[in-house]
């Protein structure tokens, strides 16, 4: 796994969108965090998962999790080696951690679905009604 493989997985979530923290990529749902990328080099990222998650996928894939040293750890922040994670073990961890952050509209979009539908649902739900035409 690449990088830019992580970055592709990590956008093609809901809603999800790059930003930065600390000098390194972050990728987030509305305004929280739920993965980070090259920290503490380019060949890592972290993924928020809850504890049980976290042992789930560092007992199925120990090559490529491991939890973060210290409190983080122990609430589930989970390393991730690149080079030895694939797709099918980091596709499954990054949506858990996605849906562990996104709100509860975003968590139940299956994945797969387009993109950014249920945010363009609520804002043309807002057009509509600011308009005076409410369809409930």
């Amino acid at each position: 796994m690449t990088p830019a493989a992580f970055r592709r997985l990590a956008l093609g979530l809901p809603a999800a969108c790059e930003g930065s923290h600390m000098g390194h990529a972050d990728f987030r749902v509305g305004k929280r965090i739920f993965a980070t990328l090259g920290h503490p080099s380019p060949g890592w990222a972290m993924v928020k998962l809850t504890p049980l998650q976290q042992s789930q996928f560092v007992a199925a894939y120990p090559a490529a999790f491991a939890p973060v040293g210290g409190a983080w750890g122990l609430r589930g922040a989970t390393r991730v080696e690149l080079r030895a994670a694939t797709p099918t073990a980091l596709r499954p961890a990054l949506f858990e951690a996605w849906r562990n952050v996104a709100p509860a509209r975003l968590a139940s979009t299956p994945p797969g679905a387009p993109r950014h539908a249920p945010v363009r649902a609520a804002l043309r739900w807002r057009r509509t009604a600011a308009r005076g035409r409410d369809r409930r």
